[in-house]
């Protein structure tokens, strides 16, 4: 029988290792922006992530690498702000925590102290080990990311399942056992074979939470533009559309745009 609450006032890193060791899923969505945050918090969420996706979605660059440490904590402030019951974890951009370990726990305190954000993400394993864990001596929640690590995009040179080969599978399952011992709270895998991701997610105590990973891990996590269909041009495999908020958007602005050229907007009802 699970021993997880079925209702959480407020959702905390404990309350993640309760829904796992309860078997029940957490539901795990980005956010940018204090409108779209509150509308999914008050809709059930469980965690936030302020992705630095927002490179992508909301600044159109090619990859997640131009986005800097202060963009990131205006975008985690704002969702901040409309936030009152999800946990809200913030990605550590690229450049603001490769370098060095102290480099990494300056980036995180500040993310923490200007934004209220709840935990950092970093991306990365034994390479960042030290990073991690200065971070977590200082008292912050860190949540790993493993797999296909877009950050690294160069370094791969595609956006292709990660970990299917003997060797880089053994290296991924490591790592996953390194972050639990240092002290992760949970761990984004994406993008790697679902076998693989089930033998993990049994083997650790922490959440694991797959985006194309499979259905037998702790939790999936999506980009909200994408399931809400903002984004035509971005189909994987693991993505499923709720909405087509592209074409509504679309409709109602060539609606708006023609009352307003017939004269139609504003009516009587529609002025002072």
């Amino acid at each position: 029988m699970s021993n997880a609450k079925n209702n959480y006032t407020r959702i905390t890193t404990n309350t993640l290792a309760e829904l796992k060791s309860g078997g029940r899923k957490i539901a795990m969505l980005t956010a940018y922006d204090y409108t779209m945050a509150g509308i999914i918090d008050k809709a059930g969420i469980d965690v936030i992530l302020v992705g630095d996706s927002a490179s992508n979605v909301m600044a159109g660059h090619e990859t997640t690498l131009p986005i800097t440490l202060d963009q990131m904590i205006y975008h985690a402030a704002s969702v901040v702000r409309g936030v009152k019951r999800a946990l809200v974890v913030v990605d550590l951009p690229f450049g603001a925590y490769q370098a060095d370990s102290k480099e990494a726990l300056r980036s995180a305190i500040r993310i923490m102290k200007e934004s209220g954000a709840h935990a950092v993400k970093l991306e990365g394993g034994y390479q960042i080990q030290e990073s991690i864990e200065r971070i977590l001596q200082a008292g912050i929640p860190v949540m790993g990311h493993l797999g296909l690590t877009p950050q690294s995009i160069y370094k791969f040179g595609t956006y292709s399942v990660r970990a299917k080969e003997g060797s880089e599978a053994e290296q991924l399952i490591k790592d996953v056992e390194m972050l639990e011992k240092a002290g992760c709270f949970g761990i984004v895998v994406e993008k790697i074979p679902a076998k693989l991701a089930e033998k993990i997610t049994k083997k650790v105590t922490i959440p694991i939470i797959g985006i194309g990973a499979g259905a037998a891990v702790d939790g999936q996590v999506l980009v909200v533009n994408d399931i809400l269909g903002m984004n035509k041009e971005f189909s994987p495999r693991f993505l499923r559309r709720y909405l087509d908020l592209d074409e509504a958007i679309s409709g109602a602005v060539k609606a708006y745009t023609q009352d307003v050229k017939n004269q139609d907007f504003p009516n009587e009802n529609e002025q002072y």
